[in-house]
């Protein structure tokens, strides 16, 4: 913003343009859904110069003006998805927290700001939302058997099919909280990528994430994996199902964390004996459409959390 610019004006200009954004992202069919993406950018801005008061309040103002111009609920769900990250980003920088901190408070919000949306969207709409995509899911496969039986498909293939369908839609219900998870995690990424890719021509600065060969996430995965492994066996043999549903969750949770560990570790290892950029989207190309290859990657991602593979091999550790 220029010199002569207050910090009320500031804040007024910024917020207008998050609720312009919001009014594109729900009127504008294809630009919207990238719009949405750029929709905290304004509020991370205000909060990193004002504070995360001035922040705040403009989230709000903003809740409000977007509750008049569109519905409440979709005002609600930007202001959870995307607002109030914004508001965790800038809070950040203003503190001065590296890349890392910054990005697990935005995170840790995000995922605080999925859960509360969704409880909102049953106190108020009285809405299951997770119910309602479970159903959808199983809608969803029931319209494909109907046109697998329109086309001549043996009913006892499609029985079969169906046979496998359901189990498969309930372990979908125990993911939920690893999905709801990832779902944080894509507006965390969104709300990290944009601002990143906006704030220097601002001339604001921002900090960079370590080289993806250099990531590293503590040990603590490791056990969160092998405890994850033992409950399910448990939860499945003695038929607990709240331990099952647990174990599974912190078993995939680990077991992701693992496979970006592991890939870091890849790149860690392309980096030092300088295979070429073609080999490597050759490689990750055949390790990510091989589940062997993936559970194999993840797997010495969490041992390398323990033992720590690139100090070993290009640093001469013990």
């Amino acid at each position: 913003m220029g010199r002569n610019i207050t910090p009320t004006i500031e804040g007024g200009l910024l917020v207008a343009i998050t609720v312009i954004m919001g009014l594109v992202t729900v009127y504008v069919p294809i630009l919207g859904m990238f719009v949405e993406f750029f929709c905290a950018v304004p509020l991370a801005v205000l909060t990193a110069r004002q504070g995360v008061g001035k922040g705040l309040t403009a989230l709000v103002v903003t809740l409000i003006l977007l509750s008049m111009l569109i519905s409440p609920m979709l005002a609600i769900r930007l202001a959870l998805s995307f607002g109030i990250c914004g508001v965790a980003l800038g809070w950040g920088l203003r503190k001065n927290f590296g890349a890392v901190r910054i990005f697990l408070v935005t995170l840790i919000v995000a995922s605080a700001a999925q859960i509360v949306s969704l409880i909102l969207l049953l106190a108020i709409m009285d809405v299951n939302f997770i119910q309602t995509q479970i159903e959808m899911v199983r809608e969803s496969f029931n319209e494909s058997f109907a046109l697998y039986e329109s086309i001549g498909v043996e009913k006892a293939r499609i029985n079969e099919a169906k046979a496998q369908v359901e189990p498969a839609i309930q372990t979908l219900i125990f993911l939920m909280p690893t999905l709801i998870g990832l779902s944080a995690l894509i507006n965390a990424l969104a709300v990290w990528f944009t601002a990143h890719w906006i704030f220097p021509k601002l001339q604001m600065k921002i900090p960079s994430l370590p080289a993806f060969a250099e990531w590293k996430f503590p040990s603590v995965f490791f056990y969160t994996a092998l405890i994850g492994g033992l409950g399910m066996y448990w939860g499945f043999t003695r038929g607990w199902t709240e331990i099952f549903e647990v174990a599974l969750n912190l078993l995939i949770i680990s077991g992701i964390v693992g496979l970006i560990q592991g890939f870091s570790l890849l790149s860690a290892i392309f980096d030092r004996y300088k295979i070429s950029k073609f080999m490597r989207r050759i490689l990750y190309v055949v390790f990510v459409l091989n589940m062997f290859f993936l559970q194999l990657i993840a797997i010495t991602g969490l041992i390398d959390m323990l033992f720590d593979y690139r100090k070993k091999l290009f640093k001469g550790g013990d």
